[in-house]
């Protein structure tokens, strides 16, 4: 038997800033459980879709009563293999996340879809499926059961990463954007001044 989760979230930011943030989420105040992240692969197909596997590594402490179960120096740190697929024309990312260590224990698979949310164009919706399976004899269902709820704390921890992350690139890109301005209007100060003096040079110049 196999847990299932189905849930939808909404992140108020555009396609393309939820995109930028997804690679730039670690780390974040809400993401201590993650310890590391490379990508193993990556490419861009014929029609322009974006492949990647990432390999991460997270903590995983188990329940007290699943540590009697295995020995001491059984690893606490979770590898985690994560395949994506963005297609930009369709403003679409999936990705594809699965342990692969600990399989005897709890494999816990999720699939995510990030579209542009149908009723608001400028943000960003996520459907997010997971299904948790153990083959441990007799405390499956048990596992089972703490997986789950392991899961959904985690969720919730991502998406108040996604939502950190985003506001501090929008933090960063509205200072530039203010930057930008303040060097546009001191360059037209400097060119209006310049025309100015001109004008009362040549008004001088008249005058002689």
């Amino acid at each position: 038997m196999v847990k299932y989760f189905l849930g939808q979230s909404v992140l108020r930011s555009s396609w393309d800033q939820v995109f930028a943030a997804f690679w730039q989420r670690y780390p974040n105040p809400y993401s201590k459980h993650v310890l590391t992240e490379d990508i193993v692969h990556r490419e861009v197909t014929p029609d322009q879709k974006l492949l990647s596997r990432r390999l991460l590594t997270k903590t995983n402490r188990m329940p007290r009563w699943a540590e009697r179960l295995f020995p001491a120096n059984v690893a606490h740190s979770v590898y985690i293999l994560e395949d994506s697929i963005v297609d930009p024309q369709n403003q679409t990312m999936t990705t594809f996340t699965w342990n692969i260590n600990h399989a005897r224990l709890m494999v816990v698979e999720e699939r995510c879809v990030y579209c542009v949310n149908s009723d608001n164009s400028g943000w960003t919706e996520i459907r997010r499926e997971a299904w948790v399976s153990s083959s441990l004899f007799g405390v499956s269902r048990a596992v089972q059961e703490f997986g789950l709820a392991r899961f959904k704390s985690n969720v919730t921890k991502t998406m108040k990463g996604f939502e950190y992350i985003l506001a501090k690139l929008q933090a960063k890109e509205a200072k530039e954007k203010a930057k930008e301005t303040a060097l546009a209007a001191t360059e037209k100060a400097k060119d209006l001044a310049s025309k100015a003096a001109s004008k009362q040079q040549q008004q001088r110049q008249h005058f002689v």
